[in-house]
């Protein structure tokens, strides 16, 4: 039974880590898109003429920069919880072969 128990808080915590991970992907995808934006707008800012034009994309550029901080601050987050996933699956792992051993 308590082999059983470890076993799946095992499988669990691999199952987080692996969506803790495949996140963190998908964010540094959109840091990338929004890096890739930030660089098109620089380069149109510099051949915009009318006033409204120029507004408008320091504007988006200013979005754009706002959430390339919200994805660091996220990443810096599921950082923090892979760490301490990797962690307990680590301990978990522990008792489950201490637990082998007693059998």
């Amino acid at each position: 039974m308590a082999i059983s128990f470890t076993l799946s808080i095992i499988n669990r915590l691999k199952k987080e880590i692996t969506e803790t991970q495949q996140r963190s992907i998908d964010e540094q995808k959109k840091k990338e898109k929004a890096l890739s934006k930030i660089n098109q707008l620089q380069r149109d800012i510099k051949i915009s003429t009318s006033p409204s034009d120029l507004s408008s994309k320091m504007s988006r550029l200013s979005k754009l920069k706002d959430e390339i901080n919200k994805i660091d601050l996220l990443q810096v987050e599921l950082s923090k919880q892979l760490v301490i996933k990797n962690a307990a699956l680590k301990e978990q792992i522990s008792k489950d072969q201490q637990q082998e051993n007693k059998s």
